[in-house]
């Protein structure tokens, strides 16, 4: 199960998505675990496999603000870089940007079962 001492270890600003959910300990952490299996993940690296800038930059997009508000700095760092290539239209390599997105999304699933 992910707890708040894990989530902290990972680098996430525990306090700060604390904060945005009144201190609510379960209700944060029930929001980190939904925002893992969040959809968003799927038409990311789908978008990416197709080539398809437009969608990939809709689904890092809402990403971003997901992994923001929940202050899993780890994961909204590399979501934030790729958003903003993709908001500009650069051709960049997303696959390697994707593929560390998703290693760091695992090791946080990961967490459940420790």
């Amino acid at each position: 199960m992910i707890t708040v001492n894990a989530l902290q270890q990972f680098g996430a600003d525990t306090a700060q998505g604390l904060g945005r959910c009144m201190n609510n300990e379960a209700f944060y952490l029930r929001l980190v675990n939904m925002g893992l299996d969040d959809a968003s993940f799927s038409k990311l690296e789908e978008a990416v496999k197709n080539g398809d800038k437009k969608t990939a930059f809709e689904a890092a997009h809402a990403l971003k603000g997901l992994l923001g508000n929940l202050s899993l700095t780890p994961l909204y760092t590399p979501v934030s870089e790729m958003t903003e290539l993709l908001r500009a239209g650069k051709d960049a390599d997303y696959s390697s940007m994707l593929a560390e997105i998703m290693k760091k999304r695992d090791a946080l699933i990961a967490l459940r079962n420790d």
